[in-house]
């Protein structure tokens, strides 16, 4: 599909001075609706939340309205049906979105925790307080539900949200962000701690990625191309992942009952999401029935199989080429490998993989524990579908996204993620000598 990542680097230049206003107003609001917003209590966090939640059931006809607006204009232009599929807002993503902002306010909260308390060799007190990042900027395409869980995550972790939400969604994020607001407001929080860019001028995206002054992090949600022009061109720092190539290895002691489901479940429980997996890893090992057994049911739910050239022979499938395993299909297309063991399987994850999510499914310890030690993603697993690689599922409450940095956070991120630590020193007239 189209996104911003095509188009906005070109586009700077221009920008003119009405649209960079616009940016400049909301960045201010932002800042100053941020001093309150990092030291408000947990009560009126959550009463916010649990309000902006009602605001939304109450809701539900008008986002279903405005998103059924979205939904005319999408079906106008050149967009995948998985980018069409995250654009949908119907009851059962309304509900989720609710349970997702309950699930944040039955979290703790992080903001001022005092971890690591010690006495130095001076004898003064050495300790960690958790404290909010500031002003988050998110910047995403197509999925309205992240207007509601990105800002709840963001206000209950102490921090203002700017959200920029993609043209193609605009309708669906406006009538959200008035809900979210409505909490704000019942809450007696500044209105401006929750801001939806609205101005679609592409440029103020190239604009806002160089506010390092405004804005503390940003985080992108979108096609890998967005992704990597953002990180590449932004001052501010970024929170990111670029693909969801997530495999799942079936090892020679699997249970393959279980992993047959497994397999399923991860490639077809929804195309689209990061967490699908695109390859299955096969040991050698398993016998030509089991293996034959597994490629049928996927050919039951009219999933496209691309083998190596092993697979490709022995059960007459398209051969995969080199492209096929740096792929991130988002769409019913599946490449299969058959490997050695499970050290082949960790070194095909570790050489081609993005570092998201990758699972093991075996009830051999030695194997998994080898596995889980070796592979080097944000979420290793056993036994499970890669699509429970989600901020709801880890008990996150709602995620912002899924980072496949390294640093500061990794993986999903929740309330956590959104913070930083400060050291606290407290001592009682001591000098250095």
């Amino acid at each position: 599909s189209r996104g911003l990542g095509d188009v906005y680097k070109r586009q700077i230049q221009y920008m003119n001075d009405e649209n960079l206003s616009d940016l400049t107003i909301l960045l201010k609001q932002a800042n100053e609706a941020k001093e309150i917003v990092s030291t408000s209590s947990l009560e009126q966090k959550n009463h916010a939340l649990k309000a902006a939640a009602e605001s939304i059931n109450d809701s539900r006809e008008t986002l279903k309205s405005a998103n059924d607006i979205d939904m005319e204009e999408a079906s106008k232009k050149d967009l995948l049906d998985s980018f069409i599929d995250r654009l949908k807002l119907n009851d059962q993503r309304i509900d989720s979105m609710i349970s997702g902002i309950y699930k944040v306010i039955d979290l703790n909260d992080p903001v001022g925790q005092i971890t690591n308390k010690t006495t130095s060799p001076s004898g003064f007190l050495v300790s960690k307080m958790r404290v909010p990042l500031g002003v988050i900027g998110i910047i995403y395409e197509s999925r309205p539900n992240v207007t509601a869980d990105a800002s709840a995550l963001c206000l209950k972790s102490g921090n203002v949200s700017v959200l920029r939400g993609g043209s193609e969604a605009i309708s669906s994020n406006k009538a959200i962000e008035q809900c979210m607001i409505e909490g704000l407001t019942s809450a007696e929080l500044p209105k401006n701690s929750i801001q939806l860019l609205k101005n679609q001028d592409r440029a103020l995206v190239a604009e806002m990625i160089k506010r390092d002054k405004e804005i503390d992090l940003i985080i992108p949600r979108g096609g890998k191309n967005l992704i990597q022009v953002i990180a590449k061109d932004s001052s501010v720092p970024v929170l990111k992942h670029y693909d969801g190539l997530c495999h799942v290895y079936i090892d020679e002691m699997a249970d393959f009952k279980k992993a047959k489901e497994i397999a399923l479940n991860a490639k077809t429980y929804r195309y689209g999401i990061c967490g699908a997996m695109e390859t299955l890893l096969i040991s050698e090992k398993i016998s030509s029935s089991v293996i034959l057994e597994i490629i049928n049911t996927f050919k039951d739910q009219k999933v496209e199989i691309r083998g190596c050239e092993k697979t490709s022979k022995n059960f007459d499938i398209s051969l995969a080429n080199e492209a096929d395993w740096t792929s991130e299909y988002l769409a019913p297309i599946l490449s299969i490998k058959t490997v050695k063991d499970v050290n082949e399987a960790i070194e095909h994850i570790n050489f081609y993989g993005s570092g998201h999510t990758d699972c093991i499914v075996t009830e051999d310890e030695k194997a998994k524990e080898v596995f889980l030690r070796k592979v080097d993603s944000s979420s290793v697993m056993h036994n499970l579908p890669t699509c429970f690689a989600d901020g709801f599922e880890y008990g996150l409450g709602a995620e912002v996204g899924i980072s496949t940095d390294k640093l500061h956070a990794r993986g999903p991120v929740g309330l956590e993620g959104l913070t930083s630590e400060k050291f606290i020193v407290e001592g009682n007239g001591q000098l250095r000598a």
